[in-house]
């Protein structure tokens, strides 16, 4: 399945799919901050890259990544419900850490909501490690868990 899997940066046009995909799926039950304005602002951002997969000419899954000098933050990741456990969030996990890796970065950071299981489970899988749990971090009321890769451990067999 990943081998039709093609990752290309997202158009200012994919914003309100984006926005919708994560109001959806990653803001449920906060308030909405990833608006079409926002996420049209990050696909300008020279220092964040928006990438996505379609499937049928649809939104399948997208991840924003922000880089900074030795560090990068993944803002979010999220895969349309219907197309889960197909290999695209670990597809675009992996592209973003290979375009922080060639940028110079050598950490990834991540957030996840505490009772995410399925998030953390995942995140686990692909080398992220717990850094921290912060209380009340998701609207005052959910607990946040901070976590990192290294990218110096990157694995060639992620390839």
């Amino acid at each position: 399945m990943l081998s039709d899997l093609h990752i290309q940066l997202a158009a200012l046009a994919d914003a309100p799919a984006i926005a919708a995909l994560s109001k959806a799926e990653i803001e449920r039950g906060l308030r909405h901050r990833w608006t079409p304005l926002r996420v049209r602002r990050a696909i300008k951002d020279t220092r964040t890259n928006v990438a996505l997969v379609r499937k049928h000419g649809c939104l399948a899954g997208f991840g924003i990544m922000v880089y900074d000098e030795d560090t990068a933050h993944l803002y979010l990741l999220a895969v349309h419900p219907a197309l889960r456990r197909r290999g695209i969030a670990s597809a675009l996990l992996v592209w973003l850490e290979k375009v922080a890796l060639v940028a110079g970065i050598t950490t990834v950071q991540v957030q996840a909501r505490e009772q995410n299981t399925a998030a953390l489970a995942f995140y686990g899988r692909h080398g992220y490690r717990q850094v921290s749990i912060e209380q009340g971090m998701y609207g005052e009321m959910e607990n946040g868990v901070h976590l990192e890769k290294l990218l110096t451990h990157y694995r060639a067999s992620e390839d």
